[in-house]
C-alpha cells in the first residue's frame, strides 16, 4: 500500500494579509476622496486645527508643570516656617533674663539687686 498522505498546508489556497493602513483605509473608504489627488482646499483648515491641537497640548504640559512647581514650592514653604518658628521659639527662650545671667556669669558680670532709679530734672 502506497503511502498517500499529504501534507495539509500544501492545498490551503493563501490568503492575502492586509497590513494595518490598508485596514484603516478600507475602514474610512478613503479611496474615493483622494482619487484626483489630495484636495488641497482642505490644507488651511487641517493647518489650523494642527496648530490649535499643538498649542492645546502644550498649554497642558505647562499647566502640569505649574501645578507641580506650585506643589513642591508649597512643601518648601512648610519646610522653612517650620525652621523659622523653632529658631524663633531658640531666640525666645535664650533671650530671657534668667538665661541671659547664666551665660553671663561667667564673664563676671552679675545681675543687679538694686531697681534701676529714676531721674528727675526740672526746668
Amino acid at each position: 500500500m502506497p503511502n498517500t498522505i499529504k501534507n495539509s498546508t500544501e492545498n490551503k489556497p493563501k490568503s492575502k494579509s492586509k497590513g494595518l493602513f490598508a485596514s484603516i483605509g478600507s475602514f474610512f473608504k478613503l479611496g474615493n476622496t483622494f482619487e484626483d489627488g489630495v484636495p488641497v482646499h482642505y490644507l488651511p483648515k487641517l493647518l489650523w486645527v494642527t496648530v490649535l491641537v499643538i498649542l492645546y497640548i502644550s498649554n497642558a504640559h505647562y499647566a502640569e508643570k505649574t501645578t507641580r512647581k506650585i506643589d513642591r514650592l508649597k512643601y518648601e514653604l512648610e519646610d522653612l516656617r517650620t525652621e523659622y518658628t523653632t529658631i524663633k521659639a531658640g531666640y525666645m527662650y535664650d533671650s530671657k533674663q534668667s538665661e541671659v545671667a547664666k551665660k553671663v556669669a561667667p564673664l563676671g558680670l552679675v545681675e543687679s539687686k538694686k531697681p534701676p532709679m529714676k531721674i528727675k530734672i526740672d526746668l
